[in-house]
């Protein structure tokens, strides 16, 4: 069973989003770990379940995926990510 996480903004949960050009060749990342957010979401896509993807990453926690998920439909509604996290990391 998938752990309850207290309610936080879309705001919120993206800020575990972070983009490190040292990492990945500056993909996004979860919470500067070396997890990409593009490897999460194709878990997801090919079928795989929160639970499935905490069990076998016991380092992710569930509001990690909320953020690879709103990351993503914000980027699809052409959203500057990337710039929003780096002004983010800025302040």
């Amino acid at each position: 069973m998938v752990e309850m996480i207290p309610p936080m903004t879309e705001d919120d949960v993206l800020k575990r989003i972070t983009v490190d050009p040292a990492i990945f060749g500056g993909k996004p990342i979860i919470r500067g770990l070396r997890i990409a957010v593009e490897h999460v979401l194709g878990m997801l896509a090919a079928g795989d379940t929160p639970e499935k993807l905490l069990a076998e990453c016991p380092f992710l926690e569930p509001a990690d995926i909320q953020a690879c998920l709103a990351y993503a439909h914000r980027s699809l509604s052409g959203e500057q990510i990337h710039d929003r996290i780096s002004r983010a990391k800025a302040s």
